[in-house]
């Protein structure tokens, strides 16, 4: 609960901030200075198969995947928890970049051009969710706390990576971006613990049968 009040007081921060030209913008020209003196033919080429992996259409081709292997394994709780997650996601992602209508950033030589609405970035924002609930349901399946850190960990390092080819392909503000992973980990957070809560809750009132059978899915 404590995370989900403070990402969400983030959200929040990071939405008045580019709103009211507070200090965070500042980071966005840094940002987009930072990445425009790197930029080289090579490197924008990496970049653009990079950012493929966050893509609507990458990030809804494994998250269908993931999907049907928890269905086949029949662990219904943990697929109500990614779906929630992964479609509710998408949703909210479009309410929120109809709700603050950021324009994309404008550069003199752009390395993507696109009409949609920016805040939050939505491949930052799929990345964040698909990763989020790989990293939860491989943590699940080991007792090492130093494996799960490690889970984590490696989300969190392609969540950043993801991110940074947004900026760098002038496709997003930093804003965008950080304003994405916060409203990402918000959901994130809400729907598993909201599935995980409903599981405990009927597993206390099911039969010992029932609920032996509820607590392996």
């Amino acid at each position: 609960m404590l995370l989900i009040i403070l990402t969400c007081w983030s959200f929040g921060e990071i939405a008045e901030d580019f709103s009211t030209r507070g200090w965070l913008s500042a980071m966005d020209e840094l940002a987009a200075d930072v990445f425009t003196q790197i930029a080289t033919p090579g490197l924008t080429y990496i970049v653009k198969g990079v950012t493929f992996l966050g893509s609507v259409g990458f990030v809804t081709s494994v998250s269908g995947l993931v999907a049907l292997v928890l269905m086949v394994r029949q662990a219904m709780y943990r697929f109500s928890a990614f779906a929630l997650t992964m479609l509710g996601g998408s949703v909210l992602n479009i309410v929120l970049k109809h709700l603050f209508h950021r324009a994309r950033p404008v550069l003199e030589n752009p390395l993507v051009t696109l009409t949609s609405y920016g805040f939050p970035s939505g491949h930052t924002m799929g990345t964040t969710l698909l990763c989020g609930s790989l990293a939860i349901l491989a943590a699940s399946a080991v007792y090492s706390l130093a494996i799960r850190v490690l889970f984590f960990a490696i989300a969190g390092l392609w969540i950043v990576i993801i991110g940074a080819t947004r900026i760098y392909l002038g496709a997003h503000y930093f804003t965008d971006v950080i304003g994405a992973i916060t409203a990402g980990i918000a959901w994130l957070t809400l729907c598993w613990t909201a599935v995980e809560t409903f599981r405990r809750w009927r597993l206390r009132h099911e039969s010992p049968a029932v609920a032996a059978q509820e607590a392996r899915s």
